[in-house]
Parts: structure tokens; C-alpha cells; sequence
């Protein structure tokens, strides 16, 4: 499967290198996540609130004249969540390469409206514990309990206040399961990911700083 994800990602950076080669559009972009995630309270006593991680890339950006545009973007991106049950604490770490497709709406030359549908990859994972019982564990083998695609939509607002920079938020909200989905019931599942047959879904908010060359 990582040898999947690798050529889809190859593949996005190839066609938007060949896109940048014929408008000079690139540019650079990081930033903070915000993460939610819902149905966490499914493995949790308490509700858990939202995560901060972190995100960079680069994006490709045509110049136009008029109103219409469009967006191709290459971020890694870590999320995750934290959880609780009666025996233990932790958190998931979470590391994906999303691939954001967007059409852009310029109204004036300082700001620009951006909607469109994106792809996440998941590259790796892994969760720690603190159990009542023990001391703190790592399980590396995270990833075999989540899916390693997900989708969805984004959009958001970006601003140039000075020639190259620019300052954007943009919300993303993702349509796939998080996990695995397993049966009501199952036993043997981590405490990390529901018992109960739920779905996790998570939400993102993304605040970053660029610039365009």
C-alpha cells in the first residue's frame, strides 16, 4: 500500500511540476492544523476537543486575469486525536499527504475564495498509551487499523497584502472513516478505535503563510 501511495503522490508531482513549467505558478506554504474528530466519545469517557499539528507544501497556482482559476497543492500534513477509557490514556499520530484540487474565485487582486475536493494518503501512524496498569506503550502498527485513503471537500480564504505573500485559513472536511469499521461488539480491537461499530470523522481547520514565486 505504500508503494501505492508513493506513485499516486509521484504522479500529482510530476503533472503539477509540469503545469508550474508552463505558468509559473509555484509557491510554498506551511502552517497549524485543527483538528476535531467525531464519535471519539464512543472510546471515550471524556469528549475530546480538537488537536493542533501542523502542515507543508507547495502549490500550484496559474496566474489569470479574470475571475476563475484553479489550485493543485502537495501537503504533508500530521493530525490525529486524543482518547480516553476507563484503563487508558493516549493519543494518535497521524501523518498524511493530502492532495487538494481547487478552483479559485479572484474577486480583486488581494483575495481569492478557494473550494474544491481533496485526497488524503495515509503515510503513517502511531499510538501512545499510558494504561492503569502499566507503563507508557507505543503501538507502530497503528496504521493497520485505519484506512490508508480518505476524502472529501475544502475551502477557504486566502489574502495578498504585498506582492508574493499570502495568509490563508481553509476548512476540510473529510467524508471516509478514519478507522477500520469492525462489528459492534468486536473484541480485541485497541482502545483506541470504537468497539461499537462507529465511524471516527474528523474535521481540519488550516491557518498557514506562503509565498508565491
Amino acid at each position: 500500500m505504500k508503494c501505492i501511495a508513493t506513485i499516486a503522490c509521484l504522479s500529482a508531482l510530476l503533472s503539477s511540476t509540469v503545469a508550474f513549467s508552463q505558468s509559473k505558478g509555484l509557491g510554498l506554504k506551511a502552517g497549524l492544523n485543527f483538528v476535531n474528530v467525531k464519535n471519539v466519545k464512543s472510546i471515550s469517557d471524556a469528549n475530546s476537543g480538537s488537536k493542533t499539528g501542523f502542515h507543508a507544501g507547495i502549490f500550484f497556482a496559474p496566474k489569470t486575469s479574470g475571475l476563475l482559476g484553479y489550485r493543485s497543492e502537495i501537503l504533508f500534513s500530521r493530525q490525529g486525536y486524543d482518547f480516553k477509557t476507563t484503563t487508558a490514556t493516549g493519543d494518535v499520530m497521524m501523518d498524511y499527504i493530502l492532495l487538494p484540487q481547487l478552483m479559485t474565485f479572484s474577486f480583486t487582486k488581494y483575495v481569492q475564495l478557494q473550494i474544491g475536493g481533496q485526497m488524503g494518503i495515509l503515510i503513517n501512524a502511531k499510538a501512545d498509551s499510558v494504561s492503569s496498569s502499566s507503563q507508557p506503550s507505543t503501538l507502530n502498527k497503528a496504521m493497520d487499523y485505519y484506512n490508508k485513503i480518505n476524502y472529501g471537500v475544502a475551502g477557504g480564504v486566502e489574502i495578498k497584502p504585498i506582492a508574493g505573500l499570502v495568509i490563508g485559513g481553509r476548512y476540510n472536511a473529510f467524508f471516509g472513516s478514519l478507522n477500520e469499521q469492525a462489528s459492534a461488539g468486536t473484541t480485541g480491537m485497541p482502545s483506541f478505535i470504537p468497539k461499537d461499530g462507529k465511524k471516527l470523522k474528523n474535521g481540519l481547520v488550516q491557518v498557514y503563510v506562503g509565498y508565491r514565486f
